[in-house]
């Protein structure tokens, strides 16, 4: 049977992978054994992607992205370039720790800017927004914008990738979608 994804003749994927219907692996991209890969996600060149990672349907991964085992990424997420994930919390190279990986966890839609590094153990909520260069330490709440190092939260972001504004009733609206936005108790719910 064909492959129903596309790899560039330079890419190599170990075997034991499962990789989804439509899904794009492009220049120098290491796909290592038992991974989970959607339908219609496109790694770029010279992706990592290290053992046992599940990335789900639609996700886009920019070029020299590390994604390393315990990250779980749901639908929709979008990993900028030369982002990073980590997986031991206190690396040593003379000290085997590979029995204490801590997962990382990405919600549906969420946003990773190019050059972000995210500290293992954390959890990264719905469209969630995590600005370039940021280093994230603790979870980031649902629709959050962060920045900086490390990372702190700013505002709040749309399901289109824009910045929420509330008025006094605590509604917004995102300016492409249309969509409403409430925010309750800091945190934020969009209204149907």
């Amino acid at each position: 049977m064909e492959n129903e994804y596309y790899a560039h003749e330079t890419a190599v994927i170990d075997d034991g992978c499962k990789i989804g219907r439509g899904t794009r692996i492009w220049h120098f991209t290491h796909i290592m054994p038992g991974c989970t890969i959607g339908n219609n996600c496109n790694l770029g060149q010279n992706v990592v992607v290290m053992p046992e990672v599940i990335l789900g349907n639609n996700v886009k991964v920019q070029n020299n992205v590390s994604i390393y085992t315990g990250v779980i990424c749901e639908d929709d997420v979008f990993l900028g370039p030369s982002m990073v994930f980590t997986n031991i919390i206190n690396p040593r190279s003379a000290i085997i720790r590979k029995d204490q990986y801590m997962s990382t966890y990405v919600e549906k839609g969420a946003t990773v800017g190019a050059n972000a590094t995210i500290v293992c153990g954390v959890r990264i909520g719905r469209y969630a927004f995590i600005g370039a260069g940021a280093v994230v330490t603790h979870d980031v709440a649902p629709y959050s914008l962060v920045v900086g190092n490390p990372a702190r939260h700013i505002g709040w972001m749309s399901e289109y990738g824009h910045r929420l504004y509330f008025d006094e009733t605590g509604i917004a609206e995102c300016p492409e979608s249309k969509e409403k936005y409430q925010l309750i108790n800091n945190q934020v719910r969009k209204l149907k």
